[in-house]
Formats: structure tokens, C-alpha cells, sequence
């Protein structure tokens, strides 16, 4: 095998353990399941975004139907309606699978939209022609793993047993925030609320269990993925 920096190797690992879901110590944060606390934050992020992007709509909705009475439909803005909500609502948990594990940064910080470093880092190797084996063939390393799938399924169930409380909170509360009034006001113990707080800086990694600054992972990653590596090996045997 040729020379190859620990980060590469642990890159590797981390990889294959977060797709597979191969048992693990507890204290190790490089491959777990996703806390409630985490669920409940992402499931918040996603709703709240969502309605940010059709809050600005000025479409008006005609409700209910013109009687022999005479009386006349309902105008309510599409803004404020139970529409929006509803389509909010929908595919909300299905666009956690949009999610990656970004195995390099610390705590919730590790779930967020796009590609990792770590997969990057893989994907620049192969395409140098090294060969890397995680045990899962090249076409399924993109698809979603044990823990976005695990998210996604949290969300699902979180959603149904709270979906009167985030109606509360779109019809009579929304000058609060939904992270605030869902998870620390109704899911979460306060002991149990400290990820709502974290917030990704660039900074936020974690490698060998030590923090390191976005230059000098930078510098590490141009510096592996500028060295020749010839391994055949299985990610269990380095």
C-alpha cells in the first residue's frame, strides 16, 4: 500500500461504516443514528423552509360552494390557508433523503444537503485511478444511508404524533420560531436540546477526535488526493 495519511483512511472507514451500519462503540461519533434531538431539527428546518418559499404568495383561495341561499364562497389568502400547510407537509419527511452524512463535522452538524468531504474525497481517488473498495459497488455510494434512512423514518413518525402542534403553531404562533416551539416547547426534554443550538461555521470537524479548521482539512485533502495509493484492500483490513 502505498503512502497514505491517517485521514484518508479513517475517511474511508467512516464511509463504509455510515453506509453498511457496522456495530460500533457508543463514544465513537463517526457512525451512529441520529439523535431525536436531531430529527426534531432537521424536521423543523425543512418545514420552516419550505413555508418561507410560498409565504410570499398573493394567490387567494375560493373555499366552499354558492348555496341556493346565495351565499358566497370564501376568499382566504393562500399565505395563511390550511393549503399551504398541507403541501408543505407533503414529501416533508421523503426530502430528508436529500441529506448526507458529512462524517467529518461534530454532532447534528453532520447531517446537511450535498456532498461530503469524506465522499468527495473517495471520488477524487478513483478518478486518479486508485482503487477503493468499500465492500458496496460505485453505483450505490451515492444512495442514502442506514442514517438518513433511519432520519427520514424518525421524521415520519415524529410528523404523525406532533401534526396538531405544528397546526397550532402555523395557525396562532408563528411569530415564534418552529424549532423553538416544536422541539423545546413540546418533543424534547430541556436536558435533551443542546443540538438545536449548534450552527455550521466551516469549522465544526472532527478528525482522529480532535477539531480542525476547514484550511487545514483543505490542506490534507489536496495533499491525499495528490498521492499515489495502490490498495485492493477491503476497508476491514486497513
Amino acid at each position: 500500500m502505498g503512502p497514505v495519511r491517517l485521514g484518508t483512511l479513517l475517511f474511508i472507514l467512516t464511509v463504509y461504516g455510515a453506509w453498511a451500519g457496522t456495530p460500533k462503540e457508543e463514544d465513537d461519533d463517526t457512525e451512529r443514528l441520529p439523535s431525536k434531538c436531531e430529527v426534531c431539527k432537521l424536521l423543523s428546518l425543512e418545514l420552516q423552509e419550505e413555508l418561507s418559499r410560498t409565504g410570499r404568495s398573493r394567490e387567494v383561495l375560493e373555499l366552499g360552494q354558492v348555496l341556493d341561499t346565495g351565499k358566497r364562497k370564501r376568499h382566504i389568502p393562500y399565505s395563511v390557508s390550511e393549503t399551504r400547510l398541507e403541501e408543505a407537509l407533503e414529501n416533508l419527511c421523503e426530502r430528508i433523503l436529500d441529506y448526507s452524512v458529512h462524517a467529518e463535522r461534530k454532532g447534528s452538524l453532520r447531517y446537511a444537503k450535498g456532498q461530503s468531504q469524506t465522499m468527495a474525497t473517495l471520488k477524487g481517488l478513483v478518478q486518479k485511478g486508485v482503487k477503493v473498495d468499500l465492500g458496496i459497488p460505485l453505483e450505490l455510494w451515492d444512495e442514502p444511508s442506514v442514517e438518513v434512512t433511519f432520519l427520514k423514518k424518525q421524521c415520519e413518525t415524529m410528523l404523525e404524533e406532533f401534526e396538531d402542534v405544528v397546526g397550532d403553531w402555523y395557525f396562532h404562533h408563528q411569530e415564534q420560531p418552529l424549532q423553538h416551539f416544536l422541539c423545546e416547547g413540546h418533543v424534547l426534554p430541556a436536558s435533551e436540546t443542546a443540538c438545536l443550538q449548534e450552527t455550521w461555521t466551516g469549522k465544526e470537524k472532527i478528525t482522529d477526535g480532535q477539531e480542525k479548521t476547514e484550511e487545514e482539512e483543505q490542506e490534507e485533502e489536496e495533499e491525499v488526493t495528490n498521492t499515489p495509493v495502490h490498495s485492493q484492500r477491503d476497508p476491514e483490513d486497513l
